[in-house]
């Protein structure tokens, strides 16, 4: 009688070779990383750093001296009325325009959802304010905000003459002038953003809502709200971001912070005794405090939105 005998089976590999070769494939992608790692600290993690270096520095610009005179930048800053102002007006555009943007985009984006007539169209004119270059913007807003402009010259036609000022030059309202620019511009671009997450939420839910007769209001704020309140977190921190950090260029093309002091925000401070008054130290002092705004207020933002859906 013939015997054969049967191949052997190869030994699965040991845990700690397996372990030791899938260590070593990852250190060689990790070098892959290499230089998106070396541009992050760069460009981001670098002027962090400086900024917080600058700020301990009495320095008129690049062609000067710098010299070393640590936290007296910091009394300065913090004695000064400018800067107090600056405080306030940022606080009243940020708690204006951000919880009046929101739940107003909101109730757009879920219109725009709905698929009424001319949606297509709608989504466009929605989305256009967002596209136009804040130079333009600029233009346009002076135009109708001028003394001449086409805000008085409605008032003017409906008979509303005592309503007639200078309303980029009225102290009362020059800030409430830049917070509607503000909103004209994020409204309806936040609110297509909505309308493309609401898109994603399965209809039964809505269906099943509406058939148990909950109303168009109920169903959106009691229904579509919550299922899409984590993406309203961010758009919420998005919108707070860019208005804190980003007013400085419709301020510098419409108001130069005045009258007085009455557009003054911290980001247009940052930028205007940084180029305008060359006062580097002074610059970066408000650089650091406005990134310490930021960061609480993405704190307080993320710790709002997650309480109320708890307690949904």
């Amino acid at each position: 009688m013939m015997t054969t005998n049967a191949p052997a089976k190869a030994a699965p590999p040991r845990p700690s070779a397996a372990k030791g070769r899938a260590h070593l494939r990852s250190r060689k992608i990790l070098w892959f990383t290499a230089p998106s790692l070396a541009w992050f600290a760069f460009f981001s993690i670098g002027p962090l750093l400086a900024m917080f270096v600058i700020a301990t520095l009495s320095w008129k610009g690049l062609i000067y001296q710098p010299s070393f005179v640590g936290l007296e930048n910091v009394a300065r800053v913090f004695a000064d009325p400018v800067f107090r102002a600056a405080i306030v007006n940022s606080a009243v555009q940020v708690g204006i325009a951000v919880p009046v943007m929101i739940p107003l985009s909101f109730m757009l984006g879920y219109h725009l959802n709905s698929r009424p007539r001319g949606h297509r169209l709608l989504s466009i004119l929605y989305f256009s304010p967002g596209l136009i270059s804040i130079s333009i913007t600029g233009m346009i807003f002076y135009g109708m905000m001028s003394p001449n402009g086409g805000v008085n010259g409605l008032l003017d036609l409906l008979g509303l003459d005592s309503l007639i000022r200078p309303w980029l030059a009225d102290p009362a309202t020059a800030l409430a002038s830049l917070i509607t620019i503000d909103l004209w511009r994020g409204v309806g671009w936040t609110a297509v953003l909505f309308s493309a997450r609401l898109s994603s939420l399965p209809a039964e839910v809505i269906e099943a809502a509406q058939i148990d007769g909950a109303g168009r209001f109920r169903t959106m704020w009691q229904i579509a709200f919550p299922m899409v309140k984590d993406y309203a977190s961010t758009l919420t921190t998005l919108q707070f971001l860019w208005t804190a950090f980003t007013s400085a260029a419709l301020i510098l093309l419409l108001t130069h912070g005045g009258p007085g002091t009455s557009t003054t925000t911290l980001s247009y401070l940052v930028y205007a005794k940084a180029f305008s008054q060359q006062d580097l130290g002074y610059s970066q002092v408000v650089g650091v405090f406005l990134l310490v705004v930021g960061v609480a207020g993405m704190g307080i933002i993320n710790r709002v939105f997650r309480d109320r859906k708890e307690r949904i």
